[in-house]
């Protein structure tokens, strides 16, 4: 049996990915923002080109043998079904974008509602400032928004992902009101601090999930308890995300298909993040001038030597751009590679590579995008739409989608027994 989702604030699809591995069928996803949008689409639609078995397609899409028009055109029967707005969620526009989902997809009701709302407000710095800016940006109360979908769809069970910050906001004012008006919409709430290392993924990622349910069904928050070692790492440490991608100096690299320089690791393959039929994307490093790799190499060899972070008071003055150096000390930071897992992928990433640092001297860079994605737990074949800033942006927001798809399947179960 196929349940429903229905996916909002959707970013790149790294949560409802996880859904549609679990064997839920999506019937819309909001997002705003336009590559993430574009992303949302072809991932939709290499589902259903794989589904069809025609792999053929999607490949030819990637190396740019045929249009976007040509290869949405091609699933369009397909996709007729689910529905895709690119729309901002707010007060205004709230109303209409029911509207449009019940009357273009027939569907009233959904099973699960996921989404992730977007999360600057509730950084450690922004929830403490507890000034007018930040009790009248809109962004704190997204929570409303989504609750006003929970309220129009009644679905059996939703998923709210955010940052830990979110449940000190405003002195705990958000999530007393999220909590208040779920109840009052008739759901009983769940409220966990999740690490996605504990799912498989190797990286340190902390956020806070909520999970809600109708009152009446024989759920209880035990129901959600996610053991510490759900997906144990076996061993398994970051190179073993990154020793079968080919070498790159800065600059070098194509989002084009390349080959891979080795076999996949087992991690790759236990995961599912490379398969035989997959091809390698999106691996193009960023220039850099040769001052930042020279404090690239520090902190590599630093790491190597003697394990220990580099801080920013120890580089030579001739390197030193920042005259501030008793905060974000640790600004060049190295993915640690003989660690069982990475520090938390940011949408930073966009902005500078400093504080992602791959882990090999003879390279002297920062992260690709694929590799970002990978520590993300993103499969090699999933292709992030836009130019490379947006690409970091959409996978460093995303949920990763072997922890969303764990959190889907104990769902489906519960589904399976109401």
């Amino acid at each position: 049996m196929d349940f429903t989702i229905l996916d909002l604030f959707s970013g790149a699809g790294g949560l409802t990915e996880g859904f549609i591995r679990a064997g839920f069928y999506p019937i819309a996803h909001v997002e705003m923002d336009q590559y993430a949008f574009k992303t949302l689409q072809t991932r939709i639609a290499y589902h259903f080109l794989r589904k069809e078995k025609d792999m053929e397609t999607y490949l030819n899409y990637l190396y740019k043998e045929i249009s976007r028009d040509e290869f949405l055109s091609k699933v369009k029967y397909h996709m007729m079904n689910v529905k895709f707005i690119n729309a901002k969620i707010d007060e205004k526009s709230q109303t209409t974008i029911v509207k449009s989902i019940k009357k273009e997809t027939g569907v009233y009701k959904v099973n699960v509602v996921v989404g992730g709302p977007p999360c600057q407000t509730f950084s450690y710095i922004s929830r403490h400032r507890r000034n007018r800016a930040f009790m009248n940006d809109d962004r704190t109360y997204l929570f409303k928004r989504y609750l006003y979908f929970i309220r129009n769809f009644k679905p059996d069970i939703f998923v709210f992902e955010n940052v830990t910050g979110i449940l000190n906001a405003a002195d705990g004012y958000v999530l007393n009101e999220f909590i208040k008006m779920a109840e009052k919409e008739g759901y009983a709430l769940s409220a966990q601090i999740l690490n996605a290392k504990d799912f498989g993924v190797l990286q340190n990622r902390r956020r806070v999930i909520f999970i809600g349910w109708i009152k009446k069904y024989n759920i209880t928050e035990s129901s959600f308890i996610f053991s510490s070692n759900q997906g144990t790492h076996n061993g398994y440490i970051v190179w073993d995300v990154l020793k079968d991608l080919p070498p790159l100096q800065p600059g070098e690299g194509t989002d084009l298909p390349q080959e891979y320089s080795g076999p996949p690791s087992d991690y790759l393959v236990k995961y599912h993040l490379r398969a035989d039929k997959d091809v390698l994307t999106l691996h193009r490093a960023r220039t850099h001038n040769e001052r930042d790799r020279e404090i690239y190499r520090i902190a590599i060899n630093l790491w190597t030597r003697e394990q220990r972070r580099l801080k920013y008071h120890e580089l030579p003055k001739r390197l030193k751009t920042h005259k501030n150096q008793k905060y974000f000390v640790d600004r060049f930071k190295v993915v640690a590679g003989d660690l069982p897992c990475s520090q938390t992928i940011t949408a930073h990433l966009a902005k500078d590579g400093h504080y992602y640092i791959h882990p090999d001297i003879n390279q002297a860079r920062s992260l690709t995008v694929r590799e970002a994605a990978r520590l993300q737990s993103f499969p090699d074949n999933y292709f992030f739409e836009g130019p490379r800033t947006s690409q970091f942006i959409q996978v460093g927001n995303a949920v990763p989608p072997l922890m969303a798809e764990v959190i889907a399947l104990k769902i489906r179960k519960l589904l399976e027994e109401i």
